[in-house]
C-alpha cells in the first residue's frame, strides 16, 4: 500500500520515527483484532520529485503475518507488493531472519488504546499513547481509511501526537484534555480498529519455507545467549574495551550522546567544528535513536545528513559496517531532562547545577545548529528564567538573589524544553 506525500505534512517535527532494518524499511508489530501481526513500513523516499510512503501490501491489501518467520518467508519468495520498488528492497530481501524482528518499543497495541486512556496519564502512558496513534494515523493516511482519518482530525489527537507528554503538565486543562482524549476512543476508536482489519490481509507462504526460517530463528536467539554468556564471561575486561572505545571516539572528534526525556531515552551524536555543535541530522532536525543498537544500524547505512562530510566520518561508517563500533556515552555527555523544572519550581536549592549546567549545553547547541533563536532569548539573563538558571550556575552573595515563586520561571523552562525535544526526530 503506497502513497504520495508531502515532506513534513504531518504534526511536526517530533513525530515518531524508527530505526531502519535497511534503508528506511522497518519491521513493525501490530495489534489487531486478530492478534498481534508483523509486517513492514517504509516511510519518505523519493523517486524523482515524488516522495512516498508505504507498508507491505499491494494495492488495497495491508500485508500482515501472524508470525515473523511467514513474514520472512512471504519477503523470500520474491512475491509482488509496493515495496518491491523501493531503492533497498533488494537489501532487505537478503537480510537474516533476526533482523526483520520488531523491537519492543516498535510493538504497537492497537486494540490495547482503550485501556490505556482508561488509566492516568503517566508519561510512560501518554508516550505508548502518542507512538500508537502516530503509527495508525500514517496507516490511514495511506491506506485512505475515512474512519482512522477522521479520528485524527480531532484537535485534541492532534495535540497527543504533537506534544505527547508536554501536552500534561497545565494542571486542570490536562486533565480536561485527557478527558477528551478519553471520550474520543469511546466513539470512534472501535471504527480505527474496524478500518484496519478490514484492509489487512495475510497472504499464503510455504509451510516448508516457515519451518526451515524458524528453525534459523531459532538458531539466531541461541548465538545471542551464546553471545551474552561470552560478554558476562568477559566482565573483568569491560573498563579495558570501555576505555578502547573512547579513544575511538576521541580520535574521530566525535561524542555519543544519551538524552533522558519524560518521553523515553535517546541517542545521538555531536561534534564541534570551530566550535559550533554539529549534530548527528538533516534538514534542521537531530536524529534521535531509542537505542545504541538502533543509531548503529543507522550509521552503517550511507545516509546523507550532516555529519557525513567529515573527515573521520568514514572511520565511524566502517566500524559500524564491520560490527566493531561500540557506542559508548561518557558520564559528561548523558543529558538527564527529566524534572528540571519541577526542581526549579521549588526553588534554588532544589536544583542540581550540573544537571542544569548539561542542559543548558545542550538546549543551547540544538539551537544554534537549527537556526533558533527563542532558546537564546528565553535564557538571557535579562528574562526572569536567564537570571534564575545564572544565578543557580554561578551563586553570588553580592547579587541579589532570585524570588519566589519560581512558576514563571518553570514554565519557561518547560517551553525551553519543548522547543528542543520539537528538534528532535525521533527514529
Amino acid at each position: 500500500m503506497m502513497s504520495s506525500t508531502t515532506p513534513g505534512y504531518r504534526f511536526g517535527p517530533d513525530m515518531v520515527r524508527l530505526p531502519a532494518m535497511a534503508g528506511d524499511i522497518v519491521p513493525i508489530e501490530l495489534g489487531l483484532t486478530d492478534g498481534d501481526l508483523v509486517t513492514l513500513w517504509a516511510h519518505n523516499w523519493r523517486e524523482g520529485d515524488d516522495e512516498w510512503e508505504a507498508f507491505l501490501g499491494r494495492g488495497d491489501d495491508l500485508y500482515a503475518f501472524p508470525s515473523v518467520a511467514k513474514l520472512v518467508a512471504f519477503v523470500r519468495s520474491r512475491a509482488d507488493n509496493d515495496l518491491v520498488d523501493h531503492p533497498t528492497w533488494p537489501v532487505v530481501s537478503g537480510l537474516a531472519a533476526g533482523e526483520f524482528v520488531p523491537d519492543d518499543a516498535h510493538a504497537f497495541d492497537v486494540v490495547g488504546v482503550p485501556e490505556l486512556v482508561a488509566g492516568d496519564p503517566e508519561p510512560t502512558v501518554v508516550s505508548e499513547l502518542q507512538d500508537t496513534f502516530d503509527i495508525v494515523s500514517i496507516l490511514g493516511d495511506v491506506c485512505e481509511l475515512d474512519a482512522v482519518v477522521a479520528f485524527f482530525a480531532r484537535p485534541e489527537i492532534e495535540t497527543i501526537i504533537r506534544y505527547g507528554v508536554g501536552a500534561f503538565e497545565g494542571g486542570r486543562e490536562s486533565l480536561q484534555l485527557w478527558n477528551d482524549v478519553g471520550v474520543a476512543v469511546a466513539d470512534q476508536w472501535d471504527g480505527v480498529v474496524d478500518a484496519l482489519d478490514g484492509v489487512v490481509t495475510v497472504p499464503e507462504v510455504d509451510d516448508t519455507a516457515v519451518a526451515d526460517i524458524e528453525a534459523e530463528l531459532l538458531a539466531a536467539d541461541e548465538n545471542d545467549l551464546e553471545a551474552d554468556d561470552a560478554v558476562e564471561a568477559a566482565s573483568d575486561d569491560e573498563y579495558d574495551f570501555a576505555e578502547d572505545d573512547d579513544d575511538f571516539w576521541t580520535s574521530v572528534g566525535v561524542d555519543p550522546l544519551k538524552i533522558i526525556t519524560a518521553g523515553g531515552t535517546w541517542f545521538t551524536l555531536r561534534c564541534y567544528v570551530d566550535d559550533d555543535a554539529i549534530f548527528l541530522g538533516a534538514d534542521g532536525a537531530i536524529l534521535a535513536f531509542g537505542s545504541e543498537r538502533a543509531l548503529g544500524r543507522y550509521l552503517a547505512d550511507n545516509h546523507e545528513h550532516d555529519l557525513a562530510p567529515l573527515a573521520t566520518y568514514d572511520e565511524i561508517r566502517n566500524a559500524a559496517t564491520d560490527g566493531s563500533l561500540e557506542v559508548v556515552v561518557t558520564e559528561d555527555n548523558v543529558y538527564v531532562l527529566t524534572g528540571i523544572a519541577d526542581d526549579i519550581a521549588e526553588g534554588i536549592t532544589a536544583v542540581d547545577p550540573e544537571q542544569l549546567e548539561l542542559a543548558v549545553e545542550l538546549f543551547t547547541d540544538a539551537a544554534n545548529y537549527v537556526g533558533e533563536d527563542s532558546t537564546d532569548a528565553a535564557l538571557a539573563a535579562s528574562t526572569e528564567l536567564g537570571w534564575f538558571v545564572n544565578y543557580v550556575l554561578e551563586p553570588d552573595s553580592s547579587r541579589l538573589a532570585p524570588t519566589a515563586p519560581f512558576d514563571a520561571e518553570a514554565q519557561a523552562w518547560r517551553e525551553v524544553e519543548h522547543e528542543f525535544e520539537a528538534h528532535l526526530r525521533k527514529l
